[in-house]
């Protein structure tokens, strides 16, 4: 018979706590989609409605607008928006569901002759967005991250294999890079089936890198910087290259402190309108009992 420690027990008695006020905040607060997703993490529920809450965001041109990402508000197709819906299908390992191919398709139609997508389309103008959110012609750094999460969702599309030959030139010309371009390029690194090639790469991010394992965010607010939990979420990944692990586990510790009375967690960019705030709140949220459990803590 195994004899449990009191210390065993005290930890065990304060997750289950953790995830309960974290449940109710969500329940109180996050829209049905991140409800959803927390019950296929929390209780092994079907990832049906998931699904279900998440097609009311699409367009009749097979992307997706209507706030999905919460920094723009606009009815129409974004490509912050296209990220964050395939965010959701891989999440929930949603790979054969026709939204995935869909999604690509749309990218595809908007992308520029490079490869790469605008950070935001024209599309956003007139209607609500943060401050940085502003329409341009630029291929930027969310084709990291859309090409990312195409390929761990395993997709073969003509874009694809074009916006991943953008992604290493970008990442094999820049002699430096700086704030969410690091954050999106390792989430391409960290998916993109050339291991060799992105360890190579990961390494050259290395100096962007500041000693306490942070990225500052340049135009952000006072103190703005990407954690490393936020650059590397994964135990797993090939980022984690970049970090000891005492790095992780002091990101683990802030991580379960910056819990709130309330259950929830907060984002550490501007709180620019209360639909945005309370939205991010509910992603966050989610995001970080998401890594806790992956990172043995729940």
């Amino acid at each position: 018979m195994t004899t449990r420690t009191t210390s065993e027990t005290s930890s065990e008695s304060r997750s289950e706590s953790r995830i309960d006020s974290a449940r109710q905040f969500m329940e109180g607060t996050a829209r049905v989609l991140e409800r959803r997703q927390l019950e296929v993490f929390l209780d092994d529920a079907p990832v049906g409605p998931v699904l279900d809450a998440l097609r009311p965001y699409r367009n009749p041109d097979g992307g997706f607008g209507h706030a999905l990402e919460p920094d723009v508000r606009c009815p129409g197709s974004q490509p912050s928006a296209a990220l964050t819906a395939l965010g959701v299908l891989a999440e929930i390992g949603a790979t054969n569901d026709p939204m995935v191919t869909a999604t690509a398709d749309w990218v595809a139609s908007v992308a520029r002759p490079d490869g790469g997508v605008a950070q935001v389309l024209p599309s956003a103008l007139g209607h609500p967005r943060t401050p940085w959110m502003e329409p341009n012609d630029e291929s930027s750094f969310l084709t990291f991250a859309i090409a990312g999460r195409l390929h761990q969702l395993g997709v073969e599309h003509p874009w694809l294999d074009a916006a991943t030959a953008w992604s290493w030139r970008e990442l094999e010309s820049q002699k430096e890079a700086g704030g969410y371009t690091v954050e999106f390029a390792l989430q391409f690194l960290d998916a993109v089936p050339d291991p060799d090639r992105a360890a190579a790469a990961i390494d050259r991010l290395r100096p962007s890198i500041r000693p306490d394992g942070t990225v500052p965010v340049p135009g952000g607010i006072e103190g703005e910087h990407i954690k490393p939990l936020e650059l590397s979420p994964r135990p797993e990944a090939p980022s984690r290259a970049l970090f000891t692990p005492a790095q992780i586990d002091a990101d683990l510790d802030r991580l379960e402190g910056e819990q709130l009375d309330d259950g929830g967690w907060d984002f550490h960019f501007l709180h620019w309108m209360p639909a945005q705030s309370t939205e991010w709140r509910g992603i966050v949220t989610l995001g970080a009992l998401n890594i806790l459990r992956e990172h043995g803590r729940l």
